[in-house]
């Protein structure tokens, strides 16, 4: 299962090319993951927001982490594609039981954020950040499976000035420590994402949003383009507009 999960973990790695960007519509089950995958998806990323909906659980550290795997190993059971998750900042757990956890899984990437989620609106110290990337790092290392870590900042989700400055700063680094790819989260601005790109000289994750298109991003030279959320609750939308058809209302 190691080799498996060593090879599985190269390809997701491979498919992050500046220009030709790794292209994730995130899913929260099997269902989502499956038509993901028939829909041409190379790889298929979680979004920790529809998953935890969508299991009636809290998308933040209190999370009970069991169920939280459970699904994401039947996502990974269900596909025949690299799974990277949306684990938040790691719920807490020390990178090697995370890195267990995820591998048990039968995932081979994962997302860490630096929001400080006991304080709300703010970021963790870089320092910290960059230590759990580290440790996850080597907890894989040891496991055999070289995991693709995208580190997520979150300046632009917080509105944090200047915010580009500190993705440089931050995304450099979570480098450093390990990761792969960097993950502006919010960012959907093609010209911001072309001078990151330049500045951080390393894959950087894009978010399809506003006018900007797919092509778009990827000729600014984003190598992975996500969604996060927004096919969750794009189904939820559908689901209320055919419930509000059909029922009387509240």
């Amino acid at each position: 299962m190691t080799t498996d999960l060593a090879f599985a973990a190269a390809r997701l790695r491979s498919l992050h090319e500046r220009g030709k960007p790794l292209v994730l519509v995130n899913a929260w089950d099997v269902a989502s993951a499956e038509r993901a995958v028939a829909a041409g998806g190379h790889a298929v990323g979680t979004s920790s927001v529809a998953m935890a909906a969508s299991l009636g659980l809290p998308d933040d550290t209190s999370a009970p982490v069991r169920p939280l795997f459970e699904a994401l190993g039947r996502i990974a059971a269900a596909v025949e594609v690299p799974v990277t998750a949306d684990l938040l900042d790691g719920y807490g757990l020390d990178p090697a039981e995370l890195v267990d956890r995820l591998l048990a899984a039968g995932a081979v990437g994962c997302n860490i954020e630096d929001s400080d989620h006991a304080h709300a609106g703010r970021l963790l110290d870089p320092d910290e950040v960059a230590a759990r990337i580290a440790g996850i790092r080597s907890a894989g290392a040891r496991a055999g499976v070289d995991i693709v870590i995208n580190a997520r900042v979150d300046a632009y989700l917080h509105g944090v000035p200047d915010a580009a400055a500190e993705v440089v700063a931050r995304g450099r680094r979570y480098l450093e420590a390990g990761a792969d790819c960097v993950y502006p989260v919010r960012l959907a601005d093609p010209a911001i994402v072309r001078d990151l790109v330049e500045r951080l000289d390393a894959p950087v994750n894009a978010n399809i949003g506003g006018p900007a298109t797919a092509a778009d991003l990827a000729d600014a030279g984003a190598a992975r383009i996500s969604i996060g959320p927004r096919g969750f609750f794009t189904a939820l939308a559908a689901f209320d507009g055919l419930a509000a058809e059909l029922l009387p209302g509240g």
